[in-house]
């Protein structure tokens, strides 16, 4: 850590403090623990506390020193932050570690225990809160004066459970033991209203009269950067009623009656993502969004105000990032804040609002484009409506002085003037947005080609591409300590801040004592993800075969399914030749399914009953596993991820934007095999094609079978291999004899595949079995394995928070 301020001096006793006595002393009168009855959740909380009282020293140093500066600020806004475990990330980042492992070690305690007796914190789901959590440490690292915004979630999204096969949810309790690193902030607090009519006031001004109320309260986590130069924030929002609990009706003994406020308002931030198949799900979402963005925007305003006395420069001293079209209602709000409560014209304040916002989009798909009924956003948001038709109307004005058609207009507006049904939350973000930014360069391109082509005409200079990265800290340093230690013996551990040193490491990868190394690691870490599938799933597993690797959520684009296909055409294969040389091979899958996705869960049923006849069955013995692991999180991905021989990336060429699963398993060592879909093709680029296991369709033929309906019949009838599956999955091979289990799935093969697993499939089969004969030869391996790792550099988040600070934000860098 650097010096702390004379500023600080009144506190010098307890930043002179040891770590360890600091420890002591939280277990003491933090925890109220001695050490003889401690126990390892105590312990946890005691070092967390230790760790955030040295992180604070940083984090009042860099809010000072931002200040002073008049760094040019950085909000995030995310409805996903999927931070994980905090405590060995901190401990890492402040060079406090092994001083840690050595105190438990004297204590006699277990280090790691006490690291995983901290839960995840529920607070994501998927890649696009992983790379939320990797984008608040690069911003911390590389000095970007950097904060989060999110929601407090009480119970994330939800914690997986199976009841014969199939998902189940339940409540992921993950504050039910309290949180060590946030700093509760009650003097922050800011209204959000909802509902209600516009009216116009005696002179004639507009005046939002809205009927309902909440509060959104503070909650801040401070995120350390590499070495502890640089504090960042994330600030997460908690719901309350704004009223306090009619007294009246408990006391008359209506007590249902008087907390039902209180019940609605906490509703906002108990769950991430809602059901939105219901009518009151929808309504829950939109007051999600519009609650932790509005609070934000609110809150960046107030700090704007302490360094400047007015607005209308507000973008060149703040860059907000809306991160997917979750935060977009920020277009409306920030013009409504600016209108209504500091009388800026529609005109001004729009353009504020373009000065200011960025928008990250994540997807192609259009269900994912959220959109909302217009007769939802005019009863919730009247407010808003109104500014968006307004927005609508200047977009409209601005479109025919470029000389665009009314109809081509008119599918660039938020609201279609002729399909008055939806709100377009894609649209409204592009329309208010200064910067548009892909997350690949293939991503950025369909961009421009599909979802936005009309909108990239008129404002030609708006999309840029940002590709996604990893922060190393997490990924290879933390969650795979040999490696690193590897890594660091060899061409020591500037890496660790500068990723691209790991291209030192090519020219090992054919010395053979390099190999034996580096494979022994990757053996050791297969040894460790076997015990792990032992203890949760009760499947043991040969760590000398190959572990083939999907984690992702799922999703019908992702392609579990062709995946767990291709396991029964496997099987079936073996079957027919039991005694052939086949590769031992152990299938693993874990990822959520949405819980109204009905055809998701299916297939999770799928892969759990295929796993249930593959694993019983005597014939095939190690020569092939299937398992699912059940309630995928960052701590099982710190498993996984070092454990890989292979990683599946095996979306539908043109739907995946970019994906960071896939760098950070060949960061680890793991090869690829994926179709040239998102970052898959810089990372081709980038590691070599021949170090990659690229199949089928590319995005133009995809795009052109799903323009014409191909018919999937046309291709399985030249497919026995395929029928042979279609088969069993008819006649219930698979499924305890129940031939109707799988009838959508079926269906969706016979006659639709919308994601192309049938023109595909054949492909996969045979780069699989291409896979097998290159992992027999093991020099090979070793050597292809070395030079993902190596070839990886160009891949940290790191260099993506540096390019968007360069080429969106106009932001200065602290280093």
């Amino acid at each position: 850590m650097k010096a702390v301020s004379h500023t600080l001096a009144d506190t010098q006793d307890l930043i002179t403090e040891s770590f360890g006595d600091s420890i002591l002393r939280h277990l003491i009168y933090s925890v109220g623990k001695d050490i003889s009855h401690a126990v390892t959740r105590d312990w946890c909380v005691a070092v967390s506390l230790a760790v955030r009282d040295r992180m604070v020293e940083g984090w009042i140093d860099t809010t000072r020193e931002i200040y002073k500066r008049k760094q040019k600020r950085v909000y995030y806004l995310s409805m996903e932050f999927m931070i994980g475990r905090l405590l060995e990330d901190s401990l890492t980042n402040l060079g406090l570690a092994d001083e840690a492992r050595a105190f438990f070690e004297a204590k006699g305690v277990n280090f790691h225990d006490v690291l995983h007796a901290e839960q995840d914190a529920a607070l994501g789901n998927g890649g696009l809160g992983r790379l939320a959590a990797c984008f608040m440490d690069s911003m911390a690292t590389v000095g970007v004066a950097g904060m989060g915004y999110g929601i407090r979630y009480q119970h994330g999204i939800f914690r997986q459970n199976m009841e014969d096969g199939w998902q189940m949810e339940e409540p992921e309790d993950w504050l039910v033991e309290g949180n060590a690193w946030e700093f509760r902030r009650p003097e922050v607090v800011y209204d959000i209203d909802f509902g209600g009519s516009v009216v116009t006031d005696e002179n004639g001004k507009t005046v939002w009269k809205p009927t309902e109320q909440l509060q959104a309260l503070a909650f801040d986590l401070p995120i350390a950067g590499w070495e502890g130069k640089h504090v960042n924030t994330l600030r997460l929002w908690s719901a309350r009623q704004s009223e306090s609990m009619n007294l009246k009706k408990f006391n008359d003994g209506d007590f249902i009656a008087a907390a039902r406020q209180q019940i609605l308002a906490e509703t906002v931030s108990k769950v991430l993502y809602p059901g939105d198949h219901t009518e009151q799900g929808r309504e829950l979402r939109l007051k999600q969004e519009v609650f932790f963005t509005s609070a934000s925007l609110q809150d960046l305003i107030r700090r704007f105000f302490t360094n400047y006395e007015s607005l209308d420069n507000l973008g060149d001293h703040v860059a907000v990032q809306l991160n997917d079209t979750h935060p977009a209602i920020a277009v409306p709000e920030l013009i409504r804040i600016l209108m209504d409560k500091y009388d800026y014209s529609f005109d001004a304040a729009l353009k504020i609002a373009r000065e200011t916002l960025h928008y990250t989009n994540h997807t192609l798909l259009p269900e994912a484009l959220e959109k909302w009924p217009k007769g939802l956003f005019e009863r919730i948001l009247p407010r808003h409506l109104q500014i968006i038709n307004m927005i609508d109307g200047a977009f409209y004005q601005e479109a025919m002085a470029k000389g665009l058609e009314h109809h081509i207009i008119a599918g660039m507006q938020v609201i279609h003037p002729h399909q008055q049904d939806w709100v377009r939350m894609g649209n409204l973000a592009f329309i208010g947005a200064r910067k548009v930014n892909g997350v690949s360069a293939l991503h950025s391109e369909l961009m421009k080609e599909t979802v936005f082509h009309d909108l990239n005409i008129m404002y030609p200079d708006k999309i840029v591409n940002q590709t996604n990265g990893v922060t190393p800290r997490r990924w290879v340093l933390e969650c795979n300590p040999h490696l690193s230690d590897l890594i660091t013996e060899n061409i020591g551990n500037e890496w660790i801040a500068d990723l691209e040193q790991l291209e030192k490491l090519a020219p090992l990868a054919t010395d053979k004592a390099f190999q034996k190394k580096y494979m022994d690691v990757k053996l050791a870490n297969k040894k460790r993800l076997a015990d792990y599938l032992l203890e949760r799933t009760g499947v043991s597993v040969n760590p000398a075969a190959m572990f083939d690797i999907q984690i992702k959520r799922i999703h019908e684009y992702k392609r579990q399914l062709m995946n767990i296909l291709e396991a029964i055409a496997l099987y079936n294969a073996i079957k027919d030749n039991p005694k052939g040389d086949w590769q031992p091979r152990v299938k693993i899958f874990a990822g959520k399914a949405a819980p109204s996705y009905f055809l998701a869960k299916l297939i999770i049923k799928l892969i759990t009953d295929v796993q249930n006849v593959v694993n019983n069955d005597p014939e095939i013995g190690d020569k092939l596993k299937v398992i699912f692991l059940p309630n995928y999180n960052v701590s099982a991905a710190e498993i996984l991820i070092p454990g890989a021989d292979l990683s599946e990336q095996i979306s539908t060429a043109g739907f995946e934007a970019s994906g960071t699963g896939n760098m950070k398993f060949a960061l680890n060592g793991a090869l690829t095999i994926g179709t040239l879909d998102g970052a898959n093709v810089e990372m081709a680029e980038h590691v070599g094609h021949e170090n990659f296991f690229i199949f089928g369709m590319e995005a133009h033929e995809v795009a052109e079978r799903q323009h014409r309906r191909a018919r999937p019949s046309e291709i399985i009838k030249d497919l026995p291999r395929f029928q042979q599956i279609l088969a069993q999955l008819e006649d219930g091979t698979f499924s305890d004899g129940d031939t109707d289990r799988y009838k959508d799935i079926l269906d969706n093969l016979k006659h639709h595949d919308y994601f192309q697993v049938v023109p595909d499939f054949e492909a996969y089969w045979d780069m699989q079995r291409h896979i097998d004969g290159v992992f027999a030869d093991k020099s090979k391996w070793a050597e292809m394995a070395i030079l993902n790792t190596a070839k990886m550099g160009w891949f940290s988040s790191d260099r993506t928070i540096r390019g968007y600070a360069k080429d969106i934000w106009d932001a200065d860098l602290a280093f």
